[in-house]
């Protein structure tokens, strides 16, 4: 069943319109929401959000519960293939909780959190930008991380980022939400403007896992992976000194040891490396400059240490 959550007008008698999928069997009221497309640019939700629906539409006898698909909060931001909304110019992850009585879009935001709200667990799926790259993760709070940890253990990623509070802005979905007690996870994976399926079977493999601990899935699932759990503090942050492109060495996931060179920035002008790039801890390399143009403190890797491994 296809239902409108939130519809405001726009010129040229079109409208915007906000829409979702419910699919619903069984007795069970337990109910998964899986959104995505909150930023024009990211769309490996968008093949997840395809896969989930198609394979338990393929075996709903074996599904009881709720399951409400948002595969496009910002539709205009896909269909302009820009990361905010167009024409305002505006991050739609950071207007929430919004109103019902302000602009367009705080009022769209204001219906999308009213019928988020009551998900027994709300899946929100992004991508990187087109910069980076990154491994499968879900990042949370330290404030949420008790209640949030043992589902993000539920769900297939490669490792679960607990953010220091004062870096989560208050302004997103899953804060306004998991404020008002709907448990909202926050994927990221992959990159900008692409679809790595490796990735959304990952995640998909992890939703379906979810889907049964929480009783709403009777059939078969695939092992999970036990996810590294990490605080902030754990993270190295690899930045550019100089201005240039950066081209890598070490590979997206290898693991590194502290001051091993995993990349170069270097001046098409000149002919010469400008910038010879270390590893500033041990650890796995789980972000990686995509993009290669660069500035002066362009973020290029981040590192999970690894336990007992040396940092700056």
């Amino acid at each position: 069943m296809i239902e409108t959550v939130a519809s405001a007008a726009l010129a040229v008698n079109e409208n915007l319109n906000i829409r979702k999928r419910r699919i619903q069997n069984g007795k069970s009221k337990n109910r998964l929401s899986l959104v995505t497309g909150t930023h024009g640019d990211e769309l490996e939700g968008q093949y997840l959000a395809y896969m989930v629906g198609k394979y338990v539409d393929e075996h709903i006898d074996q599904f009881d519960g709720i399951l409400d698909i948002y595969p496009a909060l910002n539709p205009m931001g896909i269909d302009s293939i820009t990361r905010g909304i167009p024409m305002f110019d505006l991050d739609m992850n950071r207007v929430f909780p919004g109103t019902k009585y302000g602009t367009m879009i705080e009022v769209i935001c204001s219906s999308i959190i009213d019928d988020l709200s009551g998900s027994d667990v709300c899946i929100d799926v992004h991508s990187s930008n087109i910069f980076l790259r990154e491994i499968p993760q879900i990042r949370m709070s330290v404030p949420t991380a008790p209640t949030l940890l043992p589902y993000a253990k539920m769900m297939n990623v490669d490792f679960v980022w607990i953010h220091d509070a004062a870096t989560v802005l208050e302004s997103t979905l899953a804060h306004t939400l998991n404020s008002r007690g709907t448990k909202t996870l926050v994927v990221e994976m992959g990159v900008g403007m692409r679809i790595t399926k490796e990735y959304c079977q990952q995640l998909f493999d992890g939703v379906l896992n979810l889907m049964k601990e929480i009783g709403m899935w009777q059939g078969e699932t695939a092992p999970v992976r036990e996810p590294v759990v990490s605080e902030g503090y754990e993270v190295g942050f690899v930045n550019s000194d100089a201005a240039g492109i950066f081209v890598p060495v070490a590979d997206f996931g290898d693991t590194v040891k502290k001051g091993d060179h995993i990349g170069d920035v270097v001046d098409p002008l000149t002919s010469k490396i400008v910038e010879k790039v270390l590893a500033v801890c041990d650890g796995m390399i789980f972000t990686m400059r995509e993009y290669p143009v660069v500035y002066g403190g362009s973020l290029l890797a981040r590192i999970l240490m690894t336990s007992g491994g040396e940092g700056q």
